[in-house]
C-alpha cells in the first residue's frame, strides 16, 4: 500500500511508524523530530528545492542516525516511478482505443407462430440503459438517462473520441413500397442483432424517430416488427424523450413571430416600433445581442441605440414581410387533413389583419431536418438563424435571425439535439434521433448519432442506418444531402426487397392498407415476381449511379415459396447485386439474418467508389433534371411559372447552390402512385419549389404532394387501449 500525507498531517507520527519506506517529496520541517520514524526504515530524500530547481536526490549523503538513505536506491526509485506513468499512461490509451466491446447479449426464444409485435416486445426484458451505456464505452457523464430503458447522449463523447478511427457505414434502402412498407427497418435491426448477438461484431443501428401520425392512423409504428424490433417498443413509438415536441414547439413559435412582427409592424409608427423593440430598462437603452446581428446585417455599425438616425431606425425595425411570400407554416404531430388549409387571424385583436395558412405534419417542419443534418450545438444555432420563413417586399429572404427568435429556438432544441440510446430485443444498442419523412423531406435520421455510432463501434465495427421509402427517394437524398453535410462516406448499401411487392410491380393486384391480400400475393405466381423483377433491377442500378456495393435483403414473409425466393436472389445478382441474401429475422431474430451480415461484411471490405451524382455549383433546373432522369427514369421535366418564379427568385438571392430534395409520391418511380414497375417516357410535373437554407437545400414538389397526412376510414386508433391496473398499452404494432 502506498500513502500520500502532507506535513501537516494531524496523524503524522503513526502514519511515519508504520511505514517502512518513507520518501520525502519535500524538505523536512525542522519541528517534525527525527524520532517520529523508526529506526531500520529506509528514507529516499527526493525532496525539490522549488527555488534553486536542483532535487533532493543529488545532494549529499544526510545523516538520519540509525536510518538508511540509499542514493542509489532513489534513482531507481524515481526510475521506477516514470515507468509506472508510462505504464499507466499506455494502460489509458487502450482503454480509449477500439475493442470488442463485452456485451451481455439477450436471449430470444421465438415462438410459432409469431405473436404480436407487443407481445414480443412485453416478452424480453431489456437491460437498464446505464448498464448497456457501460458495455458499449460511454462513460457515465455522458448520458442522461430517462427511466429504465432510454438514455440521451452527450456530445462531448466525439471530442472524447475524436481520434477514434470510425467503423463501416452501411445504408439500409428498398424497392419502391407498397402500402404496407416492406421491413427496412425490420432489416436493420436483424442485421445489426446478427452482427453483434450472433457474430460478435460491434455494431449500432440508427434509426429515425416516429411520427406519432402514421402510428394513430394506418401505418403504426416503426421499432421494426416480430423479433426483430427496439424495445420497449410503446416507448419507442409514443413520445420517447420530447425531441418531436421540442421540434414542434419551436416551429410554432417561429410561425407565432412572424404574424405577430406583420401586425405590429402594420399598427405602429416607426418610433413606436423601435421604442418597444429596445425599450428603456431602468434608465439603460440597449440592444440584444441578435439585434446587434442584425444591425451589422444592414451595415450600420453602432452599439448605441441613441445614435441611429430615422431612416436607420425605420430599416432597423421594419422587415416589411410580404405575407404572400411566407413558407412558414404551423406544424402538428397528428394526421389531421382538416388543417390543410385554414384562415387565420379572424379574431377582433388581430385587427383584420388574416391570412390563408396550413399545417404541415411536425416530422415536415425544417426544424427536423435541420436536426437531423446538424452536426454540433452551434452548427444547429447558426442553422436554425438562417432558416428563411419569407420575401420582404423588395424580394429579400426574411429569416429567424431577422425576426430574434434564433436564441429562443435554440433553448427549445437544446436537449432534442442529444442522440436517443434504446436497444434491441437481443440487447444491442440502437440510436433513435430525428425523423424526417423522405417523401416530403430528406428521410434520413441525424449526422450526430451516425458520428457518435462510428466512433463507438471502432475501426472493425458496423453502423447500419436507414433511408426512408425507395432507394429512388430516400437513399438518393442520402448519398445527395446527408452525405454532404456529414462528409461520412458510405461501405455498403443493404436494398430491402419482398415477393409481396415484386409482385405488385410485376402487374398484380393493389394493396391497401388494412385489407386483407389477394390470393396473388399469398399463392406461388413465378411469373408475377419475374416480371416485378425489374423495379428491383432499376433500384440496383440507381445504386451503383453513386458508386457503392449493393446487397439485396429479401424479406421473407410465410407465404413465399422457396422458387420465388431463389427466383428474386439469381435476377438480383444478374442485376449487378454483390449478393442477395433471404432473411428470417421476422421469425427468429438476428440467427436469422447471420447470411445477411456475413454477406454485407464481405462487401464492405471491398474499395467503396462513391460520387455525388451532380455538382452542386450546377444550376437548379439542372439539379432536378439530373434526379428525375437519371434516378426516375423520366424523359424530362415540365415547371409550372410558379415553380421557375421560385426558381429565378432563390437562385437571385444566392440559394441556387444548394442540394436538391425532391418531394414525390414514394409509391411509384413516377408522379403517379398507381404507376408501378418501371415507368417510361413520361414527364416529371414540377408544381412548386420551396427552400429549406437552414437544412441546407431546395426542395421542389413534384405533382401534388400532401405535407399533411389524413386518417383512414378506420385509424390505428381503433386497436389502441391502456389496461387501466397494469398501465400497459394494448394495440400498437
Amino acid at each position: 500500500m502506498t500513502m500520500s500525507i502532507q506535513w501537516k498531517t494531524r496523524q503524522l507520527q503513526s502514519k511515519l511508524h508504520e511505514a517502512d519506506i518513507v520518501v520525502l517529496g519535500s524538505p523536512k520541517p525542522e519541528e517534525i523530530p527525527l524520532t517520529w520514524i523508526q529506526p531500520g526504515t529506509t528514507v529516499l530524500n527526493c525532496s525539490h528545492d522549488f527555488l534553486s530547481g536542483k532535487v533532493g536526490c543529488g545532494s549529499p549523503r544526510i545523516h538520519f542516525g540509525g536510518l538508511i538513505e540509499e542514493d542509489d536506491v532513489i534513482l531507481l526509485a524515481a526510475a521506477l516511478r516514470i515507468q509506472n506513468m508510462v505504464s499507466s499512461g499506455r494502460r489509458w490509451l487502450r482503454e480509449q482505443q477500439h475493442r470488442r466491446w463485452r456485451l451481455h447479449c439477450l436471449k430470444l426464444q421465438p415462438l410459432s407462430p409469431v405473436p404480436s409485435d407487443i407481445e414480443i416486445s412485453r416478452g424480453q426484458t431489456p437491460k437498464a440503459v446505464d448498464v448497456l451505456a457501460k458495455e458499449i464505452g460511454l462513460l457515465a457523464d455522458e448520458i442522461e438517462i430517462y427511466g429504465k430503458s432510454k438514455a440521451k447522449v452527450r456530445l462531448s463523447v466525439l471530442e472524447r473520441l475524436k481520434d477514434q478511427a470510425d467503423g463501416k457505414y452501411v445504408l439500409v434502402a428498398g424497392i419502391t413500397p407498397t402500402p404496407l412498407g416492406e421491413g427496412k427497418s425490420t432489416v436493420t435491426i436483424g442485421l445489426v442483432q446478427a452482427l453483434t448477438a450472433h457474430l460478435n461484431v460491434n455494431s449500432f443501428a440508427c434509426l429515425r424517430q416516429p411520427s406519432q401520425g402514421p402510428t394513430f392512423g394506418v401505418k403504426g409504428g416503426a421499432a421494426g416488427g416480430g423479433y426483430a424490433q427496439v424495445i420497449p417498443m410503446e416507448e419507442f413509438n409514443l413520445h420517447l424523450t420530447g425531441d418531436i415536441h421540442a421540434i414542434t414547439a419551436a416551429n410554432n413559435l417561429l410561425a407565432a413571430a412572424i404574424d405577430t412582427r406583420i401586425l405590429h409592424e402594420n399598427t405602429q409608427t416607426d418610433k413606436a416600433l423601435y421604442n418597444r423593440l429596445v425599450p428603456l430598462v431602468n434608465g439603460v437603452r440597449e440592444f440584444s445581442e441578435i439585434q446587434l446581428a442584425r444591425l451589422k446585417k444592414l451595415g450600420i455599425n453602432k452599439t448605441d441605440p441613441s445614435t441611429l438616425t430615422e431612416e436607420e431606425v425605420s430599416k432597423f425595425a421594419r422587415l416589411d414581410i410580404d405575407p404572400s411570400t411566407i413558407t412558414w407554416q404551423r406544424v402538428l404531430d397528428t394526421n389531421d387533413r382538416f388543417l390543410r388549409k385554414i384562415t387565420i387571424g379572424q379574431g377582433n385583436t388581430e385587427k383584420g389583419h388574416y391570412r390563408q395558412a396550413q399545417f404541415d405534419i411536425a416530422v415536415a417542419s425544417e426544424i427536423m431536418a435541420v436536426l437531423a443534418l446538424t452536426d454540433s450545438l452551434a452548427d444547429m444555432k447558426a442553422r436554425l438563424g438562417r432558416m428563411v420563413v419569407a420575401s420582404d417586399k423588395s424580394g429579400q429572404p426574411v429569416t429567424a435571425d431577422d425576426l430574434g427568435v434564433t436564441g429562443a429556438l435554440t433553448v427549445l432544441m437544446k436537449d432534442a439535439i442529444k442522440p436517443n440510446l434504446m436497444q434491441t430485443l437481443e440487447g444491442t444498442p440502437v440510436f433513435v434521433h430525428a425523423g424526417p419523412f423522405a417523401n416530403i423531406a430528406h428521410g434520413n435520421s441525424s449526422v450526430l448519432a451516425d458520428k457518435i455510432a462510428l466512433k463507438l463501434v471502432g475501426e472493425e465495427g458496423f453502423v447500419v442506418t436507414e433511408a426512408g421509402f425507395g432507394a429512388d427517394i430516400g437513399m438518393e437524398k442520402f448519398f445527395n444531402i446527408k452525405c454532404r453535410a456529414s462528409g461520412l462516406v458510405p461501405n455498403v448499401v443493404v436494398l430491402v426487397a419482398t415477393v409481396r411487392a415484386l409482385k405488385m410491380h410485376g402487374g398484380g393486384p393493389s394493396v391497401t392498407a388494412g385489407v386483407p391480400l389477394k390470393k396473388e400475393y399469398t399463392e406461388e405466381n413465378i411469373q408475377l415476381v419475374a416480371d416485378g423483377c425489374c423495379n428491383l433491377q432499376k433500384q440496383i442500378q440507381i445504386t451503383q449511379l453513386f458508386g457503392v456495393p449493393v446487397v439485396v435483403a429479401l424479406n421473407v414473409f410465410k407465404t413465399d415459396t422457396r422458387a420465388e425466393i431463389d427466383l428474386v436472389c439469381e435476377l438480383a445478382k444478374r442485376a449487378g447485386a454483390f449478393d442477395a441474401v433471404p432473411c428470417y429475422h421476422w421469425s427468429v431474430g438476428g440467427k436469422g439474418s447471420v447470411d445477411l451480415a456475413r454477406a454485407v461484411r464481405e462487401a464492405a471490405s471491398k474499395r467503396s467508389r462513391f460520387q455525388f451524382l451532380y455538382d452542386v455549383q450546377v444550376p437548379i433546373v439542372d439539379k432536378i433534371r439530373t434526379i428525375a432522369q437519371a434516378v426516375y427514369g423520366a424523359k424530362d421535366i415540365e415547371l409550372s411559372p410558379e415553380a421557375q418564379a421560385k426558381i429565378d427568385r432563390y437562385t437571385q438571392q444566392g440559394f441556387g447552390n444548394l442540394p436538391i430534395c425532391m418531394a414525390k409520391t414514394h409509391l411509384s418511380l413516377s408522379h403517379q402512385p398507381d404507376k408501378k414497375g418501371v415507368p417510361r417516357d413520361f414527364i416529371l410535373p414540377i408544381s412548386d419549389v420551396r427552400a429549406s437554407i437552414g437544412a441546407g437545400f431546395i426542395y421542389p414538389l413534384v405533382g401534388t404532394m400532401s405535407t399533411m397526412p389524413g386518417l383512414p376510414t378506420r385509424p390505428c386508433f381503433y386497436d389502441i387501449d391502456l389496461d387501466t391496473e397494469t398501465e400497459q398499452v394494448k394495440g400498437l404494432f
